[in-house]
């Protein structure tokens, strides 16, 4: 599954992939396939990407539930 939640915030913040991944200590290329949905990122990496994107795990990483009313 994308994951367009990331995406967006990066594009928000007017970071590039290169430049995300350089500060969290990862290559572009791992940026791109957690956005495309071909990589599943640590919890470690995960609150990474939050810190450097102001945003919760929640706001980047939860799957929302169709089902849920």
């Amino acid at each position: 599954m994308k994951n367009l939640k990331m995406k967006f915030a990066r594009i928000e913040q007017d970071i590039s992939q290169i430049e995300l991944a350089n500060r969290i200590g990862v290559t572009r290329q791992t940026i791109g396939m957690i956005e495309a949905g071909d990589y599943n990122p640590s919890l470690k990496l995960c609150i990474a990407i939050c810190k450097e994107l102001g945003k919760t795990l929640d706001d980047l990483f939860w799957e929302e539930d169709s089902n849920e009313k």
